[in-house]
């Protein structure tokens, strides 16, 4: 056994076994206990896939219709009375409407990328090329021979050609004949190797119009004969061949130049996802996840499964078939690339998702705007026993803000060089309005974690204080991060949580009980309460059984090892609220402009999170999943906020965006979002079926008049209608069959909500709303003439808030004349952003 321990087999062997059995022996227990408490279901819980109140009798999966295409993750009803009047209902959404309406601004395809040259003009250029390499000290061309490489070839004709593969800014792989990689073997030898490693990394640096390439410290030359060694780095001149090998890669299927604005400062265009997991291949403790969203070696390497999902055949993937329907033990084809047989799929949930190509995708596709949240849970992290990272929440989330900067530069490595790749950390609506307007995709940095800035709570006292609040908010600033929740699964000392449901909820309650020293306080809401305005519905004893401790009750016969709370019946509000922690952290988020999202809060933490966002007149707030419960979203609406419910089916999602309409207030400009939640062990949305009504049909156009194919991974062809979102790069063809269901209308919407998340932030950093829609912003005529000829952009918004119209380079306010008449006024700016005239 001890020599066992040492194999690097041993703990993914061991963990299968475990949690298998583990499995197998907890879950039967769990259902007996279900089936004694709750037999015959009440008539009040019928699960009813429109939307009636989930049976908890049952068991939950993160593919129910009936929780994933609701317009909230809180308990659905029919009779559920809406906040919203019918006349306000009409007059938002004929305000939406008449929004619409209004002129579009001019899309222009962004320009080609420059055609190669002969010779690389610098040390990114040769990214993705074709070159042969010609010794400046022999004058021959470098050739493979039987043991190496020889500079010896008279002609370029004759020369090898390598394909320059990028794994970093100006450091390449050299790939050659028979997938080989030119490879330093140490002792100043030089070979070829059919594997990828450090050694076969060359960095490269110019020396005139030729370049060096070293390995380390050492760099490459030519001894005896031409052949090439290891030693003082030599000069090699670079020349454009024909014939290499083709690197694997997925294909991206979008063809045509994606589009740009007019300007770098109009309105844009473009889909918003406001909660993705992109870098969730680290959370958990790094063993978990399954592939990455990039490899320096490539999709081979990128793709690939987990050890222990791989030596069991997919039985061991204990989370990965806990979450989807069918069993524990529930095997699946453990191949990546490039057969993707089983995964990735909307129900595989440990798989990667947004690998960069599939990202890519999705951006040529029409999506503008990813808010990328960094994710951790540390309890379920220390639970589970593989693990290479801390479990700490600041450590992953200081892991996965530098993950997403060695992304943003490895596709600038493929893209030619430093700030030319198309995924672009922003940090401001001004710069994110500027990327997006270049044809470029605005990544935003945010935060979902159960213990934030270590802020547990233990039997009630608080782990932080609003001093290490503050310096880590500081911290987290600095990082990038813009957008943030307070909690995910787990009380703590900054809000309640509004719990989990079903099968998965006492295994979180457990662990909520781990990291905290008690369980969820979920009491029956007040007489009166809305069940749609509750929290998620819990276990609970049937009337006929005498209630025990409500919270803390013992149940006989549960065999597992920490023993769970019996609940009253619901419906079931959490009785933790917003703690004075939680409103110092959102007041300290306010004031450096962060915005604030409250999906997870509990119902309570959740209404005081918004009064607090109202005293305050704080615009900057975005419920991006549908965690949230609906008496929040006219509310949300009414701040100038942001809502981008979660994607799920396109038929569900479809109804979410008809039941919003009638919530947007017609003074803030409307677009829609959505959050994919993917990686982040949310479902996508499944396919309607090849026979469906109003199916995608390939190809089709996409926003700004790209098309778009059906996408090829390797041997696999995706098709929305049969595949569902199994993987990010579906995105645009999800957005396309929203357009087939609900028509150009709600495709508009889903184009604005770039502008509408810009507007919001714009709002957040101090810009008054647009006069025009709302008469509250309206200023003076002569603060709209008195702006300095010569201004930026960003000095007018400040000073004369947003325009109501930003087409090309003029803005179009609406003000006060000196005689009270409501006027319009034109600023027109230079090409560069400076005002030219008022008019």
């Amino acid at each position: 056994m001890t020599q066992l321990r040492g194999h690097r087999h041993f703990w993914p062997i061991t963990v299968a076994v475990t949690t298998i059995a583990v499995t197998m022996g907890t879950f039967p227990a769990y259902a007996g206990w279900v089936g004694r408490f709750h037999g015959t279901p009440p008539v009040t819980s019928a699960a009813d896939p429109a939307g009636a109140v989930v049976d908890e009798s049952k068991p939950h999966t993160h593919d129910d219709p009936a929780t994933k295409n609701a317009v909230s993750r809180a308990p659905q009803t029919d009779d559920t009375a809406d906040p919203t009047s019918f006349t306000e209902a009409m007059a938002h959404t004929t305000g939406v409407t008449a929004q619409r309406a209004e002129r579009d601004p001019t899309l222009v395809p962004t320009a080609s990328p420059a055609s190669r040259t002969s010779a690389p003009k610098d040390r990114y250029a040769m990214a993705g090329g074709c070159y042969g390499l010609r010794s400046k000290r022999t004058g021959g061309w470098v050739v493979a021979t039987d043991t190496g490489y020889a500079a010896t070839s008279p002609s370029s004709t004759t020369a090898t050609p390598f394909h320059f593969q990028a794994t970093d800014l100006g450091v390449y792989l050299l790939f050659g004949p028979g997938k080989t990689f030119v490879r330093n073997a140490g002792s100043g030898t030089v070979t070829s190797d059919p594997e990828p490693s450090t050694a076969t990394e060359w960095t490269i640096k110019a020396s005139g119009t030729s370049f060096l390439l070293r390995n380390g410290s050492t760099g490459l030359t030519t001894g005896d004969g031409g052949t090439l060694t290891t030693g003082s780095a030599a000069t090699f001149a670079l020349k454009r061949l024909t014939g290499c090998e083709t690197w694997p890669e997925v294909a991206v299927g979008v063809t045509g130049n994606p589009f740009k604005g007019a300007s770098t400062f109009q309105e844009v265009r473009g889909y918003l996802d406001a909660h993705t997991h992109g870098m969730a291949f680290e959370f958990l403790g790094g063993d978990v996840h399954c592939g990455r969203p990039w490899h320096p070696y490539g999709v081979a390497y990128a793709l690939k499964d987990c050890p222990d999902h791989e030596l069991t055949g997919g039985s061991g993937a204990l989370l990965e078939n806990v979450l989807k329907p069918g069993t524990p033990v529930d095997p699946h084809d453990t191949v990546g690339w490039p057969t993707f047989k089983d995964w990735p799929a909307p129900d595989s949930l440990t798989h990667e998702g947004t690998y960069y190509k599939w990202l890519e995708r999705s951006w040529r596709g029409g999506q503008r705007i990813l808010v990328n949240l960094l994710v951790e849970n540390n309890q379920l992290c220390m639970i589970y026993p593989i693990k290479h990272n801390s479990c700490d929440d600041m450590d992953a989330i200081r892991l996965q803000a530098q993950d997403m900067r060695k992304l943003e530069r490895y596709v600038d490595a493929q893209s030619g060089g430093p700030g030319k790749g198309w995924y672009r950390i922003v940090t401001d609506p001004f710069q994110a309005r500027k990327v997006i307007n270049q044809g470029k995709l605005a990544v935003v940095m945010g935060i979902e974690t159960s213990a934030v800035f270590g802020c547990s709570d233990k039997l009630g006292a608080a782990q932080c204080s609003k001093e290490s609040i503050e310096a880590q908010l500081d911290e987290v600033h600095a990082l990038g991060v813009r957008q943030m929740e307070l909690v995910n699964k787990f009380d703590n000392a900054l809000s309640g949580v509004a719990g989990d449901t079903g099968t998965a909820a006492p295994l979180i309650n457990a662990a909520n009980f781990l990291e905290t020293g008690s369980f969820w306080d979920m009491r029956t809401c007040a007489a009166g309460t809305d069940p749609e305005v509750s929290d998620r519905q819990q276990l609970a004893l049937p009337s006929a059984v005498p209630e025990q401790d409500a919270l803390f009750g013992a149940i006989a016969g549960l065999y597992i090892p920490i023993k769970l709370p019996l609940y009253a019946s619901g419906p079931h509000c959490n009785a933790k609220g917003l703690t004075t922690l939680g409103d110092h952290t959102i007041e300290q988020m306010a004031e450096r402009k962060m915005i604030f999202d409250p999906d997870h809060m509990s119902v309570k933490a959740r209404q005081a999170s918004l009064d607090l966002s109202e005293k305050l007149d704080y615009p900057g707030v975005v419920s991006s999943h549908s965690w949230s419960t609906p008496d929040a979203y006219p509310r949300i609406y009414r701040l100038g906020g942001v809502i981008a419910p979660y994607a799920g089916d396109s038929a569900g999602f479809v109804e979410k965006w008809r039941k919003h309409l009638g919530w947007a207030d017609p003074r803030y400009y409307f677009g829609f979002g959505f959050g994919a939640d993917i990686n982040g062990l949310g479902a996508q949305g499944s396919p309607r079926g090849a026979d469906a009504a109003h199916k995608v049909t390939y190809p089709f156009k996409g926003l700004g008049g790209v098309t778009v194919r059906q996408q090829v991974s390797g041997q696999r062809t995706y098709d929305i209608n049969v595949d569902g979102v199994a993987h990010y790069g579906l995105y645009p063809d999800w957005v396309e069959d929203l357009r087939k269901q609900g028509g150009q209308a709600i495709a508009d919407d889903m184009a604005r909500g770039s502008e509408a998340y810009l507007g919001m932030w714009e709002r957040a950093v101090g810009v008054t709303n647009d006069a025009c829609r709302d008469a509250r912003a309206i200023k003076k005529e002569r603060v709209i003439r008195g702006l300095r000829k010569g201004a930026s952009v960003k000095d007018v918004l400040l000073e004369a808030g947003q325009p109501h119209a930003r087409l090309g380079t003029t803005f179009t306010y609406c003000a006060r004349s000196a005689k009270g008449k409501k006027v319009t006024r034109k600023v027109r700016f230079t090409s560069t952003g400076k005002v030219a005239k008022i008019v």
